[in-house]
């Protein structure tokens, strides 16, 4: 190797990315030392909370109220109440974060405001029982007959079943403003028609809450931003499933933190939309 002084080491490409690729995997193992030690600080206290030092720049998400939907994920029995199939393990992070309440909270502050509001339901007609494939929930959510219905063109049986909406939200859904889309069938909003109902009333900005967090909340999390929304999360306006292969809920809050536009609680929102 050169010793002398002659050669400009700072125009050597070869030498700039050398030195480039050492500095950020310093850099990376420093951060993650950070990060690591944050988080075993965060497990003693609050895993859930936000972090005390955020790497990650701050929203700067404004909302024009013209321009925004309320957009509510499967606020369906079978993933909210008690009665309901999945409860057993989503009812620990629905009673924590108060999902019901807050749900209900942001279409009382939706409605006030007059803003487009919109749900996108998950059933599963008969059919949809002969797929040939299917993902570990998938499988899942066929065995216990999760969002079943008889049939897409009939309501027999609709009224308090699982599929069936939670009571406490009928009022808002059904006062003949609120956008029911065709129903989702794995988890994102590629499968029903919400990207368009929304295009078609001119919204560009989405307050997003609903079932479940790490599921259908965060798949349409992503394709809505793939759209090009601008999309802020309620924090506690979702929840999810606890089972021996994860928290879906803590992990769903990190990708809400990476990729959402904003990550509100539903006190912020009710406050912003006062």
């Amino acid at each position: 190797m050169c010793n002398c002084h002659d050669h400009d080491h700072d125009n050597d490409p070869k030498f700039t990315r050398r030195q480039a690729l050492t500095g950020t995997a310093a850099l990376g193992a420093a951060t993650a030392a950070t990060f690591a030690a944050g988080a075993a600080e965060a497990q003693t206290t609050d895993p859930y909370a936000p972090p005390a030092e955020p790497a990650l720049p701050p929203s700067d998400m404004v909302l024009d109220l013209a321009r925004t939907a309320l957009v509510v994920t499967d606020p369906q029995i079978d993933f909210l109440s008690p009665d309901g199939v999945t409860w057993g393990v989503v009812g620990e992070s629905v009673t924590r974060n108060n999902t019901v309440e807050n749900i209900g909270r942001l279409f009382r502050a939706a409605k006030a405001k007059g803003l487009t509001v919109a749900i996108s339901p998950h059933y599963y007609y008969p059919t949809d029982h002969g797929w040939k494939f299917e993902g570990a929930l998938e499988k899942l959510m066929h065995k216990i007959g999760m969002f079943d219905r008889k049939g897409p063109l009939t309501l027999d049986g609709f009224e308090g079943s699982g599929a069936d909406y939670m009571p406490e939200y009928k009022d808002y859904i059904h006062d003949g403003k609120t956008i029911i889309c065709s129903p989702h069938k794995v988890y994102g909003p590629e499968t029903n028609d919400m990207v368009l109902q929304l295009r078609k009333r001119g919204i560009d900005q989405v307050i997003l809450a609903g079932m479940s967090a790490n599921l259908c909340t965060e798949s349409h999390m992503r394709e809505l931003l793939e759209q090009g929304f601008e999309v802020a999360v309620v924090s506690d306006g979702t929840a999810a499933a606890m089972l021996p292969e994860g928290d879906g809920y803590l992990a769903a809050l990190t990708n809400f933190r990476y990729m959402a536009n904003a990550l509100w609680t539903t006190d912020e929102v009710v406050e912003k939309l006062g």
